[in-house]
């Protein structure tokens, strides 16, 4: 018997609406883990310090998440080849002692965006230019999407995921200014919202996006769990399209997290339902 607990967890700021640490914790459950998840709200000022914190403490790993996923990398040992390519880390690993930087954000997107449409050879419009849609364009492009759009206000930003992606022999990435409202073209087939627009408490806010220019064909993701239904899921589904919520991507990338740290595959069945009625609770 031991009553020394796995610690893991995630360092990120807001904290307080991520429900990582309920779909963790219910898998440790299932399957009999002594392990525990701590949602821990770190100002970017504070990032080494709780890094060092993690290392003091002897945690197994933990989860970057807003703003820390690039920030974060200074602060580790290394990083894995994933990670290097997309200029992000999202779950850090403790191996042989030290800490090493991985992504599983745009693996988590891809496992779940195919349960409802496969890249290969599609047309993607991404919104956003961030570490998740680094994550997710690279893996797309990987996935053999024919072409790849990244739609961004911040020009440079937008340019840099470009550049990267183009790096790629299979890939063709082009780079669209968000100066307004956008139009998605009509030949899209896939719209990825890679933003925090809409993300709880801020409920109702609205990607700015013109929700006439989806088309029935298109499929619609976005990649925030908290509300799962954004509103432009909502709009989508209204307008004919094929949606897939956050919570798909939240929960593969989480399934590969805690194989990571404890060595264990989780049920991922597990895992969403227990998102599933945490939401259900709170609407009800």
């Amino acid at each position: 018997m031991t009553f020394l607990s796995l610690l893991t967890g995630s360092f990120s700021t807001p904290a307080a609406e991520n429900p990582t640490v309920a779909m963790v914790e219910a898998a440790y459950r299932h399957h009999g883990l002594d392990a525990r998840y701590l949602n821990c709200e770190v100002e970017p000022d504070a990032l080494g310090d709780a890094v060092r914190g993690a290392r003091a403490m002897g945690w197994v790993g933990f989860n970057c998440s807003l703003p820390h996923k690039v920030a974060v990398i200074e602060h580790l040992d290394a990083i894995g080849d994933s990670a290097a390519v997309i200029g992000a880390v999202n779950c850090v690993v403790r191996r042989d002692g030290l800490y090493v930087g991985e992504n599983t954000d745009g693996q988590g997107f891809l496992a779940a965006l195919r349960t409802v449409v496969d890249p290969a050879g599609k047309s993607l419009v991404v919104l956003g230019a961030g570490g998740a849609a680094r994550a997710i364009t690279v893996e797309a492009a990987l996935a053999g999407a024919a072409t790849i759009t990244i739609v961004n206000r911040d020009r440079a930003r937008g340019l840099e995921v470009v550049a990267l992606l183009n790096e790629r022999p299979s890939a063709r990435a082009t780079f669209v200014g968000w100066d307004g409202t956008y139009r998605v073209p009509d030949a899209t087939d896939i719209v990825v919202n890679a933003t925090s627009v809409g993300l709880a408490p801020d409920l109702d806010a609205r990607v700015d996006l013109d929700p006439d220019s989806l088309r029935p064909e298109m499929t619609v993701a976005d990649v925030i769990p908290n509300p799962p239904r954004t509103r432009l899921i909502r709009d989508a589904e209204e307008r004919g399209c094929a949606v897939l919520d956050g919570l798909g991507m939240l929960v593969n990338q989480a399934v590969i997290g805690i194989r990571y740290w404890t060595g264990i595959d989780p049920d991922p069945t597990v895992m969403r339902r227990e998102l599933e009625e945490l939401f259900t609770r709170r609407t009800s």
